[in-house]
């Protein structure tokens, strides 16, 4: 045990260990990426089932056609009747329909600010109050006047109308039903949960003049399309990635397949084929979706209140029509008036493979957090070498045997060259620029975070472009301003030191959020990772020195000057703006709607993408840059240069 003890001490000593955490960091970002490429496999994902017994899914019969069809075509004519009325005149109308079915009817004005954009409008509901419940809870269905394209939702809000008719004969409702009805799905239904939550603004948000109870559940529906259909599209994904409980969507999927013959799609595709390539196409538009973390519908707002919701939207050309989406939602319904107690058994962290399989957060999760870890190996490593420097042994203080370098003859006396060992010794850190620089560096990403989220739509894209050319500028006028703008020029020590800082506020930041949105995390991390492998190159015109030519010492410095600006540009290929506006041409989008959609989801919705963009990864990139243009001063320059002063003066 002693000789181990000895032995670990000695190799804690080890240089060659130092080495080791840039094949580690490289190691664990490998993984993580290989490690989320596999999960579309069979054989790493879960096939789905219900863990809430009492939801009893498809278990019951439903009546919801007949008759009512005609009562939908009649709603339907009095909905497009009002197609080009106000929103005022609409809820008037609406009103009057809910009060001839004997609910109860609320309004709601509201008045949101974006981009120099106003958003005003009214929400209209009514409440069904459940024969055999106490108010104490609800369950809610959402029939938007517009959906999340802006788009007429006529059969939507009319199968609404029907479905409400319908339920109102019923008497075995145990908790109240409530239809609402937003102008459209964006602004609208923020501001009624919010208000419903007691969370709302005010001065922009009117409070609502009746309620319910808790709210158990709500179902969206998104019916623009016009004809039958062939399957039923389930958007699931909320603000800021949160997820409803995996059951609901398991209830739609049960029903819709096993009770209605209706298909299943997830985030936009309609034939999966349940291979390998679906299956990843899959977790990564669900992925993506998580990171943007806007909302995807009208159920988007629900969730972060812990309200399970879903959108129902009909594709595709079938043999379904609108009372087969009735007796969809009316299945639903009845399952989530079976339950006692809010969903809580089941997921709420997942990756959807397809409709009938899963991946959980136990399986997932590592992936993100090995891309996280490699920044916080790097941080450590940085912080241990900082503490150290190499240094010269004088030939007198070493050993009596010398180490035998070069032998030569000379007059018949054999010569013995010494050679001068290196070793590392103590030294103290200096803290206090690093720590400035670091701190600087993450107190200006409240710039761009300030001017996207307050600039007026139509100065979005002038002010992105102004900032991007001052982005790309940057890091250059600040790498030289700390070489010949101040005093004491940064040494290597010093350069190490920001590295760690940086990369140790990054792999912190990350691991922290891959518990709550696993996908920016993810995707950030990735983006992310060459930071972990920049450094500062030495300087183009290094001091000669006894053991090197001028002319080697030049031919050194010309390919780091190379190797530096290679790496600045690979670094500015990876700058947040250059990859919002790669992103934005790939989707076919304007990058004055992308910044419009962040500033609207920021005062809205509540969104903190865009805070971990330009207050985490941004500031991170920027020191990294710093870093790559930087030319550290050893400590003996700077002693040379002060005895230069000192003979001067």
């Amino acid at each position: 045990m002693p000789r181990l003890l000895s032995a670990a001490m000695a190799l804690r000593r080890d240089p060659r260990l130092l080495k080791l955490p840039p094949y580690l960091s490289l190691l664990c970002i490998v993984v993580g990426v290989v490690w989320l490429l596999v999960l579309p496999l069979d054989e790493y994902s879960r096939r789905t089932y219900i863990s809430e017994n009492a939801l009893l899914p498809g278990q019951v019969h439903t009546y919801f056609g007949g008759s009512d069809q005609n009562v939908f075509r009649a709603y339907k004519h009095e909905i497009n009747a009002l197609e080009n009325s106000t929103n005022s005149q609409v809820n008037d109308e609406l009103e009057t329909i809910f009060k001839g079915l004997g609910l109860k009817v609320g309004r709601q004005n509201y008045t949101y600010h974006s981009s120099g954009n106003t958003y005003v409008g009214e929400n209209v509901y009514a409440i069904l109050q459940a024969p055999r419940g106490d108010a104490t809870e609800a369950i809610v269905l959402v029939a938007a006047w517009k959906n999340v394209e802006e788009e007429f939702n006529r059969n939507g809000l009319a199968l609404g109308l029907a479905l409400t008719r319908y339920f109102k004969r019923w008497s075995l409702w145990s908790k109240d039903i409530i239809l609402v009805v937003p102008p459209d799905s964006r602004a609208g239904m923020q501001a009624w949960v919010d208000a419903y939550h007691d969370a709302h603004d005010p001065s922009q948000v009117a409070p609502l003049p009746i309620k319910s109870g808790a709210l158990q559940g709500a179902i969206a529906l998104d019916y623009a399309q016009e004809g039958r259909f062939e399957s039923i599209a389930i958007a699931y994904d909320g603000v800021n990635g949160q997820l409803p409980n995996l059951d609901l969507i398991n209830s739609v999927v049960n029903i819709a397949s096993g009770q209605m013959g209706m298909g299943s799609a997830l985030q936009g595709i309609l034939k999966h084929s349940q291979k390998y390539d679906d299956n990843l196409a899959t977790v990564l538009r669900g992925m993506l979706n998580q990171a943007l973390g806007h909302a995807t519908g009208p159920h988007s707002s629900f969730i972060p209140y812990h309200v399970d919701a879903v959108t129902l939207r009909p594709v595709g050309n079938g043999w379904h029509d609108e009372m087969g989406l009735g007796r969809l939602v009316e299945g639903l319904f009845r399952s989530l008036n079976n339950l006692l107690e809010k969903l809580h058994q089941s997921f709420f962290f997942y990756l959807l493979i397809h409709k009938h399989r899963f991946v959980s957060i136990g399986t997932y999760l590592p992936s993100a957090m090995l891309v996280a870890a490699n920044f916080t190996i790097m941080a450590i490593a940085l912080w241990v070498k900082s503490g150290y420097r190499e240094v010269n042994v004088p030939k007198e203080e070493q050993e009596k045997k010398p180490e035998i370098g070069e032998t030569k003859e000379s007059e018949g006396v054999k010569e013995v060259k010494e050679v001068a060992k290196s070793t590392s010794v103590p030294v103290e850190r200096e803290i206090l620029l690093p720590l400035t620089l670091v701190a600087g560096c993450q107190f200006l990403g409240v710039i761009p975070l300030f001017a996207f989220n307050q600039t007026p739509s139509s100065l979005l894209t002038p002010i992105f472009i102004l900032f991007a050319i001052i982005n790309a500028g940057l890091p250059h006028l600040a790498s030289y301003f700390l070489t010949n703008g101040i005093r004491k020029p940064p040494t290597a020590q010093q350069y190490l030191l920001i590295r760690s800082f940086s990369l140790l506020l990054l792999g912190m930041f990350l691991s922290s959020l891959a518990t709550l949105n696993f996908s920016l995390a993810f995707i950030i991390g990735v983006l992310s990772s060459p930071l972990s492998f920049s450094r500062a190159w030495p300087s183009s015109s290094p001091s000669p020195s006894a053991s090197s030519s001028p002319s080697t010492n030049t031919e050194k410095g010309v390919n780091a000057a190379v190797f530096r600006y290679v790496h600045s540009a690979l670094l500015h290929a990876l700058a947040p703006p250059v990859v919002l506006l790669i992103s934005s041409a790939l989707a076919g989008v304007s990058i004055q709607s992308v910044l419009e959609e962040a500033a609207f989801g920021w005062h809205v919705w509540g969104m903190y993408t865009q805070l971990v963009v330009w207050c985490v990864w941004w500031p991170a990139w920027l020191v990294g840059q710093i870093i790559v243009l930087g030319q550290p001063k050893e400590a003996g320059d700077r002693s040379t240069g002060n005895e230069k002063e000192k003979k001067n003066a």
